[in-house]
């Protein structure tokens, strides 16, 4: 038994007319009347009365008309829902992201994203760079909003934006009152900034713009997340310098000042070069098609 015989049986339990049965699925009424008797011999039952003027269903003709069409709508709803992911139109998108990216960026592309494939479901994980990195070459992920860097055999990059360290400071700090602060004006400070295992783009950076001033910089504390580090120098725990970004958002007591020969960052999307998920395909054009 196959679908098509359950779809031959349906038309005649809808029509109970063999020949008008048969012109419906495109046969003629001798083939037609021997796969609905090769039907009935594979199941053993008798599904139709049939006479020289009639045709009826028997019971067990109608329990196998009500079950026969759940199996058909079930079959044509796998057909069209396989038809569909292949397309990127419905299934399942993993997309990464670091924390603030989710200030600006991640918000704008999810919601073009959505209103452009809204039958896949999105998959948003936040986390530190490098465990991006590694989710991305683990196939954990199918597309990351990360910062620029080299990226193993497999992965590409497209730009989004390019994001420039600012410095955060309590704001009864000295420098506070500043318009612009240089690296030289960091000698002596106390540092906050991710560690180099979780943020090894933003760490360099940071470092590279206290060397250029020739100040050797003092790291106090290290915690991971940039959230953690703005809410350690609203405790005047410290000073920071962080991306742009994030300062639209600071915790109250911080102030965000700008730096002299900024640092930038550039920000981008992530993805397996040759994504076997057709939902990836969409999230790439509309990046290109923003321009960067």
């Amino acid at each position: 038994m196959d679908s098509r015989q359950m779809g031959y049986f349906v038309a005649l339990a809808e029509t109970l007319h063999f020949g008008r049965a048969a012109a419906r699925v495109n046969m003629s009424q001798p083939p037609f009347s021997r796969q609905i008797a090769a039907l009935e011999r594979e199941l053993g039952a008798t599904l139709v009365a049939r006479n020289s003027r009639n045709v009826a269903l028997t019971p067990a003709g109608q329990r196998f008309l009500a079950d026969a069409r759940a199996v058909l709508a079930k079959f044509d709803a796998a057909c069209r829902d396989a038809r569909l992911v292949a397309e990127g139109k419905t299934g399942e998108l993993r997309l990464g992201f670091m924390m603030h990216a989710a200030q600006g960026v991640v918000p704008k592309l999810v919601r073009r994203y959505v209103a452009l494939r809204p039958d896949v479901r999105l998959v948003l994980e936040e986390n530190t760079p490098a465990d991006i990195d590694g989710m991305l070459r683990e196939g954990k992920l199918d597309a990351a909003i990360t910062f620029d860097a080299p990226l193993p055999p497999g992965l590409t990059a497209l730009p989004l934006l390019r994001d420039r360290l600012r410095l955060i400071v309590p704001s009864g700090h000295a420098l506070a009152g500043r318009k612009r602060v240089g690296p030289k004006d960091l000698a002596g400070e106390d540092l906050i900034a991710a560690p180099a295992a979780a943020v090894p783009t933003l760490r360099a950076a940071i470092l590279a713009y206290c060397q250029s001033g020739g100040v050797p910089p003092r790291i106090i504390l290290e915690p991971r997340l940039q959230h953690t580090i703005i809410r350690l120098v609203a405790e005047g725990l410290g000073i920071a310098l962080v991306p742009a970004s994030l300062c639209s958002e600071l915790a109250p007591g911080v102030t965000s000042l700008p730096l002299q020969g900024a640092p930038e960052l550039l920000v981008v999307l992530a993805v397996q070069a040759a994504s076997g998920n057709p939902a990836v395909a969409p999230l790439v054009a509309l990046v290109k098609g923003q321009g960067g």
